[in-house]
């Protein structure tokens, strides 16, 4: 599947850490042409940097996409470095600790605000432009792909981190509802919910409770950890033509947890 993406534009938020550096890599890999965004300088300048050999395919722009003028100028800075855009992968890129009892509204709404407000804004100046883009493009050819990835945790009860869990339910609606809306302008739409992979977040919390990893390995189906390479896959997957006719859809990467009934996990 190598240089599949030649030619694309893609835009890649969070691309600073986990998912969306590896995402970004990818998309170096296939031939695209990519502009890596994340709100944290230091952060995308070390992954940008570690990308040495792709100088001319490769961009970063920081900014705070929850804001509008930070989309705005990322879509200007985008289309200065490349001159058009045919996909956008979102990653989330906060969370706060805290069950529904101990989580205060203001760290609620910080992170809703990074998650899921900088997903909707992005999402509907980048949309725009490739509806704009596709004027001139032959009847039929696509429009675009928007993929926004979320997390298993969106998916299930995660009291511990419920900030990031609403936000990240709220990112698959709003994945079904681009879809819905920019399907018929040849706009796909999809989200990648990763669950079990050894996230800074769960590194984190391991450090501390060493018993989280028999654990979690004991309730995946496939008996391991995932990481973020995987996710990547899935990411670059739905935003490529090889998923021409799939919209609308979130895919879990999460080794099978959710697929079992947690009763059986010790069986396993």
């Amino acid at each position: 599947m190598s240089g599949d993406f030649d030619g694309k534009t893609v835009i890649v938020t969070g691309a600073g850490r986990g998912i969306g550096r590896s995402i970004s890599a990818r998309l170096i890999d296939r031939g695209a042409r990519v502009m890596m965004a994340d709100s944290d300088e230091d952060l995308l300048r070390q992954a940008r940097d570690s990308f040495p050999d792709s100088t001319e395919h490769l961009a970063r722009f920081t900014c705070n996409i929850s804001q509008k003028f930070g989309v705005n100028n990322l879509l200007a800075a985008t289309l200065d470095a490349f001159d058009r855009i045919d996909a956008l992968i979102t990653c989330p890129v906060d969370s706060e600790r805290g069950d529904p009892l101990s989580l205060s509204a203001d760290a609620l709404d910080r992170v809703m605000a990074s998650n899921l407000r900088s997903a909707f804004l992005v999402s509907k100046v980048i949309a725009t432009r490739m509806i704009e883009q596709s004027k001139d493009a032959e009847n039929g050819a696509p429009a675009g792909s928007i993929v926004h990835v979320s997390s298993l945790a969106g998916q299930i009860a995660s009291p511990e981190i419920t900030s990031f869990a609403i936000s990240c339910a709220a990112l698959d609606s709003l994945t079904r509802s681009l879809a819905g809306t920019l399907s018929p302008l040849r706009i796909r739409g999809n989200g990648v919910a990763p669950g079990g992979g050894m996230t800074n977040r769960l590194r984190d919390a391991i450090a501390s409770h060493p018993e989280l990893r028999p654990a979690l390995i004991n309730a995946t189906p496939l008996g391991r950890i995932g990481d973020a390479e995987e996710a990547a896959k899935a990411a670059l997957f739905l935003s490529s033509e090889q998923a021409s006719f799939i919209t609308g859809q979130i895919i879990t990467v999460d080794g099978g947890r959710s697929a079992l009934d947690p009763l059986t996990a010790s069986e396993i």
